[in-house]
């Protein structure tokens, strides 16, 4: 990876949807030489999608938390559980006091009661710990 494919990346993460044709002038590259190296980059898994950044308060989304799982057994055999849960954006095995560290987003405080109710009974899950966010200040893409 060179600095154009960062360059490339910097600028697909701020935009997406932005053309090849732009993408290309802000890199000093032809629209069909940006294409190919776009191309490149997803088949060499750099690039592993291409989404869009949804404002959750626009779809009643609005109460983020991040919940600490407390629990009894390893829980590495338990993605399955935890993707079940709509509500969860993301889970991750952590090292610390806790054993797993989920995002979840709901519309209400009541809502987000209910998917901690679900957490309880998925299998080894002995306590939970939930922080509500305030307000965000930013969220960063990755730094190249």
């Amino acid at each position: 990876m060179d600095d154009i494919d960062r360059a490339l990346l910097l600028r697909l993460q701020e935009d997406a949807g932005q053309s090849y044709a732009a993408l290309g002038a802000a890199v000093g590259l032809s629209a069909g030489a940006t294409h190919e190296r776009v191309r490149k980059l997803r088949e060499r898994g750099v690039i592993r999608r291409t989404t869009v950044d949804v404002d959750p308060a626009a779809i009643g989304s609005g109460v983020l938390a991040y919940v600490m799982v407390d629990s009894n057994a390893w829980m590495g055999e338990s993605a399955g559980a935890f993707a079940a849960i709509p509500e969860i954006q993301e889970a991750h095995i952590i090292a610390g006091s806790a054993s797993v560290l989920v995002k979840v987003r709901t519309a209400t405080t009541g809502q987000l009661q209910d998917v901690l109710r679900r957490l309880y009974a998925i299998d080894g899950v002995s306590g939970t710990q939930a922080t509500v966010v305030l307000e965000t200040f930013f969220e960063r893409p990755l730094p190249l």
